[in-house]
């Protein structure tokens, strides 16, 4: 194969520095994901389990074997903006590499200036910030390494589900402003147990959800394009609802997983969210802009919302000013659900898995494609919809300033 340029965009080092040590050592080896789907097999990898992966200096562990190969690897976290690096390294690029947690927004005017791209990899799961409508009509190949971090999505949905209904933050700020007074503290925590508790989208991460909130004695309610086979409904006890409305309606806690397409995008907005019982919780571990950004922070103002939870956000990163960052009873982190160091350990090896397949003319697993031969496909062809979400990520430049 001739010499390849690689572009691989990942999130800036530490603050203080690349960690001389780590709080453990080495993370369990999983011998399948649930449901039996292998793990990611690249022949081998340069990287320690465990070990920060998806920062640049980790660089996803591929730099060793991508220039053995004969090709060249830029890895960068200037992203945003005309002047970024992305920008000018993109121009001559064959594959781009990102992460969904520091997303590289591969736009129709950025693929328009790229004729040399062909395959844009997600180092992570969720590739809504490639215009897929763009890279179907240029037959460029559009994977992602699917499964690798569902389930840490899946347990961080769980704990912002809990801290927002035992509203466990203000608590804690309590405790470290040195207060004490009870009263405060649990003025607006609640049980869990009793509620009814729904997810939009019952894939991988949210049935995962749904499994790991039966023990908590909810009534567990779903709604997805694909129905689940009976005997899960059944070993579950979940309530199957043909649209969102009629979930949203009966839920006290929303607990989102859908991918983010045109079809999802801006769904819950003021309309849908006017349709919840007053005072339920949204968590939106999927993508930020399946929530319409002033009907959230509306809704918490006005009380129709309790509190609000996720790790996602539009644009990624969002700007300093983003009325998420300040809004009322919010339980926000950046995006971190899908990247501990457990799963960076999969997804590294799932894009080195994908690049030894290109590299060498093998067909890339189907459960990796999104996007292949200009049309969906894979995944995607189960979860996507044709179409271009990416309108409004130019914003993101303003989190420099």
């Amino acid at each position: 194969m001739a010499k390849q340029k690689i572009v691989c965009v990942l999130y800036d080092d530490p603050v203080g520095g690349y960690p001389p040590q780590y709080a453990r050592q080495g993370i369990p080896v999983l011998a399948a994901y649930p449901g039996g789907q292998t793990m990611p097999s690249p022949a081998a990898i340069d990287f320690v389990p465990g070990e920060l992966l998806g920062s640049v200096s980790g660089g996803l562990g591929l730099r060793n074997f991508v220039e053995s190969r004969g090709h060249s690897l830029v890895i960068t976290a200037d992203k945003d903006g005309p002047d970024s690096v992305l920008e000018k390294e993109l121009v001559d690029a064959d594959v781009v590499i990102s992460q969904p947690f520091w997303p590289a927004y591969i736009t129709a005017d950025r693929i328009a200036k790229a004729p040399n791209l062909r395959l844009a990899i997600t180092a992570g799961i969720g590739s809504d910030h490639v215009d897929l409508q763009a890279a179907i009509d240029r037959n460029i190949t559009v994977c992602e390494v699917t499964y690798c971090n569902s389930i840490s999505v899946a347990e961080h949905a769980v704990m912002q589900i809990l801290a927002l209904v035992r509203d466990y933050i203000p608590q804690y700020h309590l405790v470290v402003n040195g207060g004490w007074n009870i009263a405060d503290a649990i003025s607006r925590s609640y049980d869990i147990e009793g509620m009814s508790v729904g997810v939009v989208g019952s894939g991988r991460i949210g049935l995962a959800v749904l499994k790991r909130m039966k023990p908590f004695d909810v009534a567990l309610h779903y709604t997805d394009r694909h129905r689940l086979p009976t005997q899960v409904e059944e070993e579950l006890g979940l309530t199957f609802h043909s649209d969102v409305e009629s979930l949203v309606k009966v839920c006290d806690v929303v607990s989102i997983h859908c991918p983010l397409h045109p079809e999802t995008e801006h769904l819950f907005n003021d309309e849908l969210i006017g349709k919840m019982k007053r005072g339920s919780y949204i968590v939106n571990t999927a993508r930020g802009k399946i929530c319409e950004r002033n009907a959230i922070v509306k809704a918490l103002e006005t009380g129709q919302l309790a509190g609000y939870a996720g790790d996602v956000w539009f644009p990624q990163p969002p700007p300093k000013d983003h009325p998420w960052r300040t809004m009322p009873n919010h339980a926000m982190t950046p995006h971190t659900s899908g990247t501990s160091l457990s799963a960076q350990a999969r997804y590294a090896a799932g894009v080195r898995e994908i690049l030894e397949c290109w590299f060498d003319g093998r067909p890339i697993r189907d459960e990796y494609l999104i996007v292949q031969g200009g049309h969906l496909a894979g995944a995607g062809a189960h979860s996507y919809s044709e179409g271009d979400t990416t309108g409004g990520s130019d914003e993101a430049t303003r989190f420099k300033t």
